[in-house]
């Protein structure tokens, strides 16, 4: 068996479509494979692949999009880096996927774990135990550069960022190299890029389509940067309704490139 690969999607920036990227890739991946034949690939059902997804983020918004109330929860991942319990994966499967979920106690667990021993590491550790179980695992990461993205980061074999197509979010992105490296350097020395997804764009709009040429231009070298993927306000409809897009509406345009990130994603 293949080492599961854990991606951890990660911006500090709010707003960039990670949450979004974390269900919908997630589902592709357990969904479908797709048969290569020239220029025009082709996609056909196989054996799933097992898809866990990790909602790291107290705004449990990654909860919410799987149809769960994060009030209504009796256990989430708080209690897993926190309290060292075993990890709370929701009894049934979700459209194909398993999920952690998260509540409003994990606003609460940075401050709580400040002075913990081996703070870094309680995620990985809360996985280890379920490492064999899943060929990929997502992780949700909170919009900051917190401990919770820390430990996330620490967990992770990859990092895939989110960027949205605007200047002002590109910038930010010298932070977020930066944070990696001190990952790299102090907590998990193997942390790779799985890549770059521009988000949200409007190819209408000549500030997004300059954007999207810089972050070509400067991260290619890093890793691969995938093709950007569309602002739609069927994106919001879909996470409405607790469901991916590609259930709410198949044929979407965002739904090809999705499935193309995904399976460039099992390559890794």
């Amino acid at each position: 068996m293949s080492q599961t690969r854990i991606i951890a999607l990660f911006n500090q920036s709010g707003g960039v479509a990670k949450t979004t990227l974390a269900q919908n890739l997630g589902y592709h991946l357990a969904q479908k494979s797709e048969v290569c034949h020239g220029e025009n690939p082709r996609w056909q059902h196989s054996q799933n692949t097992r898809v866990l997804l990790v909602d790291m983020d107290p705004q449990a918004s990654l909860t919410m999009f799987m149809g769960l109330e994060p009030d209504e929860l009796e256990t989430s991942i708080y209690d897993a880096i926190v309290n060292n319990k075993p990890l709370p994966i929701y009894p049934e499967s979700i459209n194909g996927l398993s999920l952690v979920p998260a509540d409003i106690n994990l606003a609460a667990a940075e401050m709580q774990l400040s002075g913990a021993m081996s703070r870094e590491y309680r995620l990985k550790n809360a996985l280890a135990p379920v490492l064999d179980d899943y060929d990929f695992i997502l992780i949700d990461c909170p919009p900051s550069l917190g401990l919770l993205s820390i430990i996330s980061l620490t967990a992770a074999t990859h990092i895939l960022v989110p960027i949205q197509c605007q200047f002002k979010s590109f910038k930010g992105t010298e932070l977020l190299l930066n944070t990696v490296a001190q990952v790299r350097s102090h907590t998990n020395s193997n942390l790779k890029f799985a890549g770059f997804v521009p988000t949200m764009y409007d190819g209408r709009t000549a500030q997004e389509s300059r954007t999207v040429k810089a972050v070509q231009e400067q991260l290619s070298s890093l890793a691969t940067v995938f093709p950007p993927v569309p602002k739609s306000i069927a994106f919001a409809d879909a996470s409405e309704r607790r469901v991916p897009l590609a259930l709410l509406d198949k044929n979407h345009s965002a739904v090809a490139i999705l499935k193309k990130i995904a399976l460039q994603l099992e390559k890794l």
